[in-house]
Protein backbone atom coordinates (compact mmCIF):
# COMPACT_ATOMS: atom_id res chain seq x y z
CA UNK A 1 0.00 0.00 0.00
CA UNK A 2 2.98 2.56 1.01
CA UNK A 3 4.05 1.83 -2.60
CA UNK A 4 0.95 4.05 -3.91
CA UNK A 5 1.76 7.00 -2.00
CA UNK A 6 5.77 6.92 -2.40
CA UNK A 7 7.19 5.70 -5.87
CA UNK A 8 10.56 6.47 -7.44
CA UNK A 9 8.87 8.23 -10.52
CA UNK A 10 6.30 10.22 -8.43
CA UNK A 11 6.34 13.91 -9.25
CA UNK A 12 8.47 15.81 -6.65
CA UNK A 13 5.52 18.15 -5.54
CA UNK A 14 3.21 15.01 -4.90
CA UNK A 15 5.83 13.00 -3.13
CA UNK A 16 6.43 15.94 -1.02
CA UNK A 17 2.43 16.36 -0.14
CA UNK A 18 2.24 12.65 0.57
CA UNK A 19 5.48 12.75 3.23
CA UNK A 20 4.12 16.12 5.19
CA UNK A 21 0.64 14.24 5.33
CA UNK A 22 1.94 11.27 6.60
CA UNK A 23 4.32 13.01 9.02
CA UNK A 24 1.46 15.08 10.42
CA UNK A 25 -0.56 11.72 11.08
CA UNK A 26 2.40 10.17 12.87
CA UNK A 27 2.58 13.37 14.81
CA UNK A 28 -0.72 13.68 16.00
CA UNK A 29 -0.99 10.33 18.06
CA UNK A 30 2.30 11.05 19.87
CA UNK A 31 1.28 14.27 20.55
CA UNK A 32 -1.73 13.30 22.14
CA UNK A 33 0.28 10.77 24.49
CA UNK A 34 2.51 13.62 25.05
CA UNK A 35 0.23 15.87 26.38
CA UNK A 36 -2.05 13.06 28.22
CA UNK A 37 0.94 12.08 29.95
CA UNK A 38 2.35 15.27 30.95
CA UNK A 39 0.53 15.92 34.47
CA UNK A 40 -1.18 19.54 34.14
CA UNK A 41 -0.30 20.30 30.47
CA UNK A 42 -3.79 18.89 28.67
CA UNK A 43 -5.60 21.65 30.96
CA UNK A 44 -2.95 24.16 30.51
CA UNK A 45 -3.44 24.02 26.72
CA UNK A 46 -7.22 23.80 27.01
CA UNK A 47 -7.37 26.76 28.33
CA UNK A 48 -6.46 28.35 25.49
CA UNK A 49 -4.36 31.62 25.83
CA UNK A 50 -0.45 31.99 25.62
CA UNK A 51 0.44 28.57 26.18
CA UNK A 52 -1.80 27.08 23.39
CA UNK A 53 -0.07 29.42 20.87
CA UNK A 54 3.40 28.91 22.02
CA UNK A 55 2.59 25.01 22.01
CA UNK A 56 1.36 25.06 18.52
CA UNK A 57 4.10 27.29 17.29
CA UNK A 58 6.98 25.34 18.40
CA UNK A 59 5.10 22.23 16.67
CA UNK A 60 4.37 23.74 13.40
CA UNK A 61 8.01 25.51 13.44
CA UNK A 62 10.52 23.01 15.25
CA UNK A 63 8.55 19.14 15.21
CA UNK A 64 6.98 19.34 11.94
CA UNK A 65 9.90 20.41 9.53
CA UNK A 66 12.20 17.33 11.79
CA UNK A 67 9.70 15.06 10.97
CA UNK A 68 9.32 15.70 7.83
CA UNK A 69 12.84 15.87 6.86
CA UNK A 70 13.50 12.86 8.04
CA UNK A 71 10.72 11.34 6.64
CA UNK A 72 11.05 12.42 3.11
CA UNK A 73 14.95 10.49 2.91
CA UNK A 74 13.39 7.68 4.71
CA UNK A 75 10.43 7.24 2.09
CA UNK A 76 12.73 8.13 -0.64
CA UNK A 77 14.94 5.24 0.62
CA UNK A 78 12.05 3.08 0.40
CA UNK A 79 10.88 3.81 -2.88
CA UNK A 80 14.21 3.40 -4.14
CA UNK A 81 14.36 -0.10 -3.06
CA UNK A 82 10.79 -1.12 -3.58
CA UNK A 83 11.31 0.58 -7.52
CA UNK A 84 14.02 -1.70 -8.10
CA UNK A 85 13.21 -5.34 -6.39
CA UNK A 86 16.15 -8.00 -6.22
CA UNK A 87 18.83 -5.15 -5.79
CA UNK A 88 19.99 -6.13 -2.40
CA UNK A 89 20.98 -2.73 -1.62
CA UNK A 90 18.21 -2.05 0.94
CA UNK A 91 19.98 -2.57 4.35
CA UNK A 92 23.32 -0.99 3.10
CA UNK A 93 21.17 2.35 2.26
CA UNK A 94 20.11 1.61 5.91
CA UNK A 95 23.01 1.42 7.53
CA UNK A 96 24.76 4.44 5.62
CA UNK A 97 22.26 6.57 4.98
CA UNK A 98 19.38 6.14 6.62
CA UNK A 99 20.89 5.61 10.29
CA UNK A 100 23.56 8.99 9.83
CA UNK A 101 20.76 11.25 8.65
CA UNK A 102 18.13 10.19 11.18
CA UNK A 103 20.31 10.00 13.76
CA UNK A 104 23.13 13.65 12.85
CA UNK A 105 20.10 15.06 11.17
CA UNK A 106 17.74 14.99 13.77
CA UNK A 107 20.56 16.43 16.23
CA UNK A 108 21.69 19.08 13.36
CA UNK A 109 17.48 20.01 12.71
CA UNK A 110 17.05 20.41 16.08
CA UNK A 111 20.02 22.93 16.46
CA UNK A 112 19.32 24.95 13.12
CA UNK A 113 15.91 25.12 14.18
CA UNK A 114 16.40 26.25 18.10
CA UNK A 115 18.76 28.98 16.42
CA UNK A 116 16.68 30.49 14.46
CA UNK A 117 13.54 29.79 17.45
CA UNK A 118 15.89 32.27 19.89
CA UNK A 119 16.49 34.97 16.46
CA UNK A 120 12.88 34.94 15.50
CA UNK A 121 10.74 34.08 18.57
CA UNK A 122 13.10 35.33 21.33
CA UNK A 123 12.96 31.95 22.98
CA UNK A 124 15.65 30.23 24.89
CA UNK A 125 16.27 34.23 26.15
CA UNK A 126 16.74 34.72 22.60
CA UNK A 127 20.19 33.69 23.53
CA UNK A 128 21.67 31.07 20.55
CA UNK A 129 24.66 29.82 22.42
CA UNK A 130 21.57 28.91 25.33
CA UNK A 131 19.55 27.64 22.17
CA UNK A 132 22.57 25.21 20.97
CA UNK A 133 23.20 24.50 24.62
CA UNK A 134 19.93 22.73 25.20
CA UNK A 135 20.20 20.67 22.35
CA UNK A 136 21.76 17.79 23.17
CA UNK A 137 20.33 17.42 26.57
CA UNK A 138 17.01 17.37 25.64
CA UNK A 139 17.46 15.06 22.45
CA UNK A 140 19.35 12.45 25.05
CA UNK A 141 16.41 12.59 27.17
CA UNK A 142 13.76 12.47 24.32
CA UNK A 143 13.65 8.44 23.71
CA UNK A 144 12.73 8.32 26.72
CA UNK A 145 9.65 10.97 25.86
CA UNK A 146 10.35 12.97 29.10
CA UNK A 147 10.24 16.12 26.17
CA UNK A 148 8.51 17.23 23.11
CA UNK A 149 11.25 15.93 20.72
CA UNK A 150 10.45 12.71 21.84
CA UNK A 151 7.14 12.97 20.24
CA UNK A 152 8.89 13.92 17.40
CA UNK A 153 11.68 11.28 17.77
CA UNK A 154 8.79 8.41 17.68
CA UNK A 155 6.97 9.94 15.07
CA UNK A 156 9.52 9.61 12.48
CA UNK A 157 9.01 5.24 13.28
CA UNK A 158 5.83 6.01 10.51
CA UNK A 159 8.08 6.15 7.80
CA UNK A 160 11.04 4.03 9.66
CA UNK A 161 9.07 1.09 9.54
CA UNK A 162 8.09 0.45 5.63
CA UNK A 163 11.72 1.40 4.84
CA UNK A 164 13.30 -1.31 7.50
CA UNK A 165 10.76 -4.11 6.31
CA UNK A 166 11.45 -3.67 2.79
CA UNK A 167 15.12 -3.54 3.75
CA UNK A 168 15.05 -6.89 5.37
CA UNK A 169 12.90 -8.50 2.57
CA UNK A 170 15.76 -7.98 0.41
CA UNK A 171 18.36 -9.22 2.48
CA UNK A 172 19.14 -12.82 2.54
CA UNK A 173 20.39 -13.25 5.97
CA UNK A 174 17.79 -11.09 7.56
CA UNK A 175 15.16 -12.23 5.45
CA UNK A 176 16.06 -15.68 6.02
CA UNK A 177 16.12 -14.95 9.90
CA UNK A 178 12.50 -13.32 9.66
CA UNK A 179 10.51 -16.14 8.02
CA UNK A 180 11.54 -17.94 11.50
CA UNK A 181 8.27 -15.98 12.76
CA UNK A 182 5.22 -16.73 12.21
CA UNK A 183 3.19 -15.05 9.35
CA UNK A 184 4.68 -11.37 8.38
CA UNK A 185 5.06 -10.94 12.23
CA UNK A 186 9.19 -11.49 11.58
CA UNK A 187 10.05 -8.17 9.19
CA UNK A 188 7.46 -6.14 11.31
CA UNK A 189 10.26 -7.34 14.81
CA UNK A 190 13.36 -6.90 13.33
CA UNK A 191 11.95 -3.62 11.67
CA UNK A 192 11.10 -2.31 14.82
CA UNK A 193 14.27 -3.60 16.47
CA UNK A 194 16.34 -1.45 13.84
CA UNK A 195 14.20 1.23 14.95
CA UNK A 196 15.17 1.22 18.83
CA UNK A 197 18.62 0.81 17.77
CA UNK A 198 18.42 4.09 16.10
CA UNK A 199 16.62 5.48 19.23
CA UNK A 200 19.64 4.09 20.97
CA UNK A 201 22.17 5.59 19.16
CA UNK A 202 20.87 8.70 19.04
CA UNK A 203 20.58 9.08 22.47
CA UNK A 204 23.87 8.03 23.48
CA UNK A 205 25.42 10.29 20.71
CA UNK A 206 23.22 13.15 21.73
CA UNK A 207 24.65 12.12 25.56
CA UNK A 208 28.48 12.44 24.00
CA UNK A 209 27.66 15.52 22.75
CA UNK A 210 26.39 16.76 26.21
CA UNK A 211 29.15 15.38 28.10
CA UNK A 212 31.54 16.77 25.81
CA UNK A 213 29.99 20.39 26.53
CA UNK A 214 30.04 19.60 30.33
CA UNK A 215 33.66 19.25 29.85
CA UNK A 216 34.08 22.53 27.42
CA UNK A 217 32.08 24.68 30.41
CA UNK A 218 34.55 23.35 32.98
CA UNK A 219 37.50 24.04 31.03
Amino acid sequence: MMRRYFAIDMPALLFARNTLIFSVLGLLPVLIIFVAKTPGFSGMLLGGGPALGRFLRQVVTNGLPAVFIVNYVSFFLFALITGRPGTGYGISLVLWVDFPVRIAGFIALHAVIYTLSADLFGSFGGNRATALGVVAPTLARSAFFENISGAYLYATLISALPLYIASIESSARLGALANRFPGRSGPVLLAVALFGFTVLMLTVFAAMLDLAGLADHRH
